[in-house]
């Protein structure tokens, strides 16, 4: 695969209570653990977070994507994306993903088609496939 884009981002201090800058500046976060992982939470944000709203900007793309190549008209679209982190069962940790869109306008049956043609499309949604436990839910 040749990469069109390329981000770059360095995490520095202590990791999720550290700092993580892009390398143009344009993101520039202090992060904190939340306090369900035993951190201090807080307004800061954390990686679960920045993962979260990448996939769910990048799932609607992908949406947007399937669904004007298929002649569809999407108007006032949101998709949410919930990340969650736990321990697995070889003593490390690992995510789920629930993905929830909003369809306004489309028949079920049209929604969900549309739903996993773009799950097929999203690099994330590929990034993760057999990885991670994804739900795609409608509204």
């Amino acid at each position: 695969m040749q990469s069109l884009y390329t981000a770059s981002a360095t995490a520095t201090g202590d990791g999720r209570g550290g700092h993580t800058r892009s390398s143009d500046g344009v993101l520039d976060l202090d992060l904190a653990v939340p306090k369900e992982l035993g951190g201090p939470g807080g307004a800061l944000t954390n990686p679960e977070q920045l993962f979260a709203a990448g996939y769910a900007a990048c799932f609607h793309s992908a949406l947007k994507l399937v669904a004007g190549k298929q002649k569809i008209t999407l108007t006032d679209t949101a998709i949410t994306v919930d990340a969650g982190i736990g321990p697995n069962d070889s003593g490390g940790f690992g995510l789920t993903i629930a993905i929830e869109a909003e369809l306004p306008g489309l028949d079920e049956a049209t929604a969900q088609q549309l739903l996993a043609a773009a799950h097929q499309v999203c690099p994330y949604s590929n990034a993760t496939r057999g990885n991670v436990d994804v739900t795609l839910t409608l509204a």
